[in-house]
């Protein structure tokens, strides 16, 4: 059964009302990874994994959440709208509620049931598909007549006061903003966007999922944060027009970031390296070569890995293994780091044969089950029923 029609009528059963049904999507990025923040540009797609929820709205001010796969549920009120603190799904939900408060909207209580075939922890944006499903159907039910762009900002509001991750608009912008076989190049500064056809003949995306989520991840993205303000104040000193690494250029990190501290100049170098990577991929792109682009992304892992050093040895071993293999057009770690996914550009044909070789091989080296997704670009945020 369609998750669709089972989060139907588990919300008729406990509800006793007929639902609005919200799909958002997880997403990918095919290259430009922790640029977002730097107000640089990303390359991310929908895809065709989402969140669903089905939602009513009450005559009270009672908030009532039941998580279809955990088999959880909580309770709240408008009233005592705050951040939980032992259990995380809810936080995304009532974080974007709490949004249409903070606008000045007035919101009623509702009764939510949501259900996600987005794999947690594989980098895929689960929590964004979820902020931006639940901003998306309380517009909706509320006539707030926002549009999707104010959508998504509070989708990442709700990420940021409530779930305490310091996010950029990458992931939101891509569930709300998706468009079927088109990546969506943003500039996260501005939040210009335009879609450029992504048309992968004979090939396709393949997730490979490390199954492993360190502890860093959190943390350690706060540090790099951090790490690319101070690149960004000492060359300001000397060009207070640099107002981010968006700006910058490796001249400028030779001259007042090297000298410095080697370790914020490789940090910084490899976020200026990867928006030029970015654009120019988008160029390859336009002119249909993939190959240029998949290029790209092998060069954009080992900047992860070896400069950003948000990468883990699963993720580089699983990009070690499909390096030189001529079936795959490209490959790099995706999302925050320390875990989560591969993305690789592959021959359909060989997918079967790479999994069969990389499975045992995975298993034996690193101790853990690798799985895998097959991902096709699909739209974004919608009613479905």
């Amino acid at each position: 059964m369609h998750t669709k029609d089972t989060i139907k009528q588990a919300f008729i059963r406990q509800f006793s009302v007929e639902p609005l049904i919200v799909r958002s999507p997880g997403r990918i990025n095919i290259i430009g990874e922790h640029t977002d923040y730097n107000d640089g540009f990303v390359l991310p797609a929908a895809i065709d994994k989402a969140a669903y929820i089905a939602i009513s709205l009450r005559n009270d001010d009672e908030i009532h959440l039941l998580a279809h796969d955990l088999n959880e549920s909580f309770s709240t009120t408008i009233s005592d709208l705050k951040p939980v603190g032992d259990i995380s799904w809810p936080n995304y939900m009532l974080g974007s509620a709490a949004q249409f408060l903070k606008r000045g909207i007035q919101l009623k209580g509702f009764n939510a049931v949501l259900s996600s075939d987005v794999p947690m922890g594989a980098g895929l944006s689960s929590s964004a598909a979820v902020e931006c499903a639940v901003v998306f159907a309380l517009n909706e039910l509320l006539g707030a007549k926002l549009d999707r762009i104010t959508m998504v900002q509070m989708a990442q509001k709700a990420e940021h006061e409530y779930a305490g991750v310091m996010c950029g608009i990458m992931d939101q912008f891509a569930s709300m903003m998706g468009k079927k076989d088109h990546v969506i190049q943003l500039d996260c500064r501005t939040l210009h966007y335009e879609y450029k056809p992504f048309k992968l003949d004979g090939y396709k995306i393949l997730l490979l999922n490390t199954n492993v989520k360190h502890s860093l991840a959190s943390s350690e993205y706060n540090t790099r944060r951090k790490e690319c303000t101070q690149a960004v104040q000492w060359i300001q000193e000397h060009h207070p027009e640099v107002k981010a690494l968006r700006d910058a250029d490796e001249t400028m990190l030779d001259k007042y970031v090297l000298p410095k501290d080697a370790l914020i100049d490789k940090r910084s170098r490899f976020v200026v390296q990867e928006i030029n990577r970015l654009l120019t991929g988008c160029t390859d792109l336009e002119k249909g070569d993939t190959k240029a682009l998949g290029a790209k992304m092998f060069q954009t892992h080992q900047g992860l890995s070896e400069m950003y050093a948000v990468s883990c040895k699963e993720l580089d071993w699983l990009a070690d293994q499909v390096k030189n293999n001529p079936a795959v057009m490209g490959a790099r770690m995706m999302g925050g780091g320390f875990g989560g996914c591969t993305i690789n550009l592959i021959k359909e044909e060989a997918i079967a044969p790479l999994i069969q070789t990389l499975q045992p091989a995975y298993e034996a080296a690193m101790h853990l089950p690798l799985t895998y997704y097959i991902a096709t670009i699909e739209n974004g945020t919608e009613i479905i029923a």
